[in-house]
């Protein structure tokens, strides 16, 4: 197809988006800041120019949105009229995890299902569309500042719906005593989700953030979520985000963290759900004395497409920047990696390490997996590597030379290497919790066979 006509149609297919744009403008426009309108205007525009984009596009090869495009989903401007009753969210508690627990429906905040908190003098812990008028001059510091839209179309979608969503903000030497569990639902079929959060730690404050993604209806619907993180110097955030919608729905995020001197970053994925799940995790090491650590694990099944694209971008000297990512996929199944990490000319004894391991347990299984580096600096320790197999059959067969049935021992090889990643996770409830869906989801898979 020629490239005009290729856009053409990328254009006409962000129509239905520009026009519930106008639409979404007017009705909110009375209570809105000049300067987010301009933000939103600005991402709009990007849109509209950008399209939703195609496998001609490098960062999109391996991963086709058309069945995005194709399907009318409607943004979600409103917060629903109809609620949905506790005990819907039961499932998706961590055990015993004490909690600041912010819920969302449809990317809009529900007080009732909510469990907050009492927050220490000077620590915010919000939503977006309240703190927009409460704490406006933090937020117009900060947001749509880490996270460009003018290259990304998702971004750009997302930046011109803006609405709600979490906002955290930590002062200085300040430290979130538990951690905040920011749990959303999709329960509206073809509805589109677009959350938008916002964390900030000041100098030297701590946090731990689950950002957790869940359905409530089986149909299909689209997430498009960006997460801001700004870690301030000598700051420590652990984010961990989880997803785990249904088969039919749609899941594209963001998450860009701007790192200052002496900061740390840890940063979990795990995705789990979704027909087509894309997950863009971004890092900027913009001081001396950084520490970022990246984690992911992808376990796709049937028709499932899972696809993880990172950067950790080193512009000062004397940071390090970790990558462990492990995929699991099974019956036709597709895996997409795609890691970068930049050493910019100034960041002279960066210490970079990235590594990519699938398992593939079927035939019809297949995996894409692209590390990157790109140095510009001389004086640096940088590695990347990444491994495609099947499961050990010595392993296999140690395991039956000891009375352990063959699913089972199955099972087992894929658990342990799925667990080398969540045992990285700090806080124990989530750790557990996701350590008995994935056998769960093991068991139900061999029960297919």
């Amino acid at each position: 197809m020629p490239a005009t006509i290729a856009k053409a149609d990328e254009l006409k297919e962000a129509e239905p988006f520009a026009s519930a744009f106008e639409q979404f403008e007017k009705n909110t426009s009375a209570n809105t800041p000049p300067w987010l309108r301009a933000l939103r205007s600005a991402g709009i525009a990007h849109f509209s120019e950008l399209g939703f984009p195609s496998k001609d596009h490098e960062e999109w090869r391996f991963t086709n949105v058309a069945p995005i495009a194709a399907l009318p989903f409607r943004p979600v401007t409103r917060a629903p009229q109809n609620g949905v009753a506790a005990r819907e969210i039961e499932p998706f508690i961590f055990g015993d995890l004490k909690c600041d627990r912010m819920v969302f429906i449809n990317g809009h905040y529900s007080p009732q299902l909510s469990s907050r908190l009492p927050a220490a003098d000077g620590i915010k812990v919000s939503h977006l569309a309240t703190a927009l008028h409460t704490d406006g001059v933090i937020i117009e510091k900060h947001l749509g500042r880490c996270a460009r839209f003018d290259d990304n179309a998702f971004t750009a979608l997302n930046t011109a719906f803006i609405q709600d969503g979490a906002f955290l903000y930590i002062p200085a030497r300040r430290m979130l005593e538990t951690p905040i569990h920011l749990l959303f639902l999709s329960s509206e079929p073809g509805a589109a989700i677009q959350p938008r959060n916002l964390i900030v730690a000041e100098a030297g404050a701590k946090a731990t953030v689950i950002e957790h993604y869940v359905s409530l209806v089986d149909s299909a619907c689209l997430t498009n979520a960006v997460t801001e993180i700004v870690a301030g110097n000598n700051a420590s955030i652990e984010h961990c985000k989880i997803q785990r919608e249904n088969a039919q729905s749609f899941h594209v995020a963001t998450v860009q963290a701007h790192q200052d001197r002496d900061s740390r970053v840890i940063s979990h994925s795990i995705s789990l759900g979704g027909r087509i799940a894309r997950n863009n995790i971004n890092l900027v090491l913009d001081g001396q004395g950084i520490d970022s650590i990246l984690n992911g694990l992808y376990f796709a099944r049937g028709e499932q497409l899972a696809d993880h694209h990172t950067v950790a971008d080193h512009t000062k000297p004397h940071c390090s920047s970790h990558e462990f990512y492990h995929g699991i996929l099974a019956g036709r199944a597709k895996g997409v990696f795609n890691g970068k990490i930049f050493v910019r000319k100034d960041a002279q004894k960066t210490d970079a390490k990235q590594t990519n391991r699938n398992l593939l347990l079927s035939s019809e299984a297949t995996i894409d997996t692209k590390p990157q580096l790109e140095i510009f600096a001389d004086d640096v320790k940088c590695t990347h590597g990444a491994t495609v197999g099947q499961l050990d059959d010595e392993a296999i067969f140690y395991l039956r030379s000891r009375g352990i049935g063959d699913a089972l021992a199955r099972n087992m090889l894929v658990h342990a290497f799925a667990s080398e990643i969540l045992n990285r996770i700090t806080v124990e409830p989530v750790r557990d919790e996701l350590d008995r869906l994935i056998f769960d989801l093991l068991e139900a898979e061999t029960a297919k066979r």
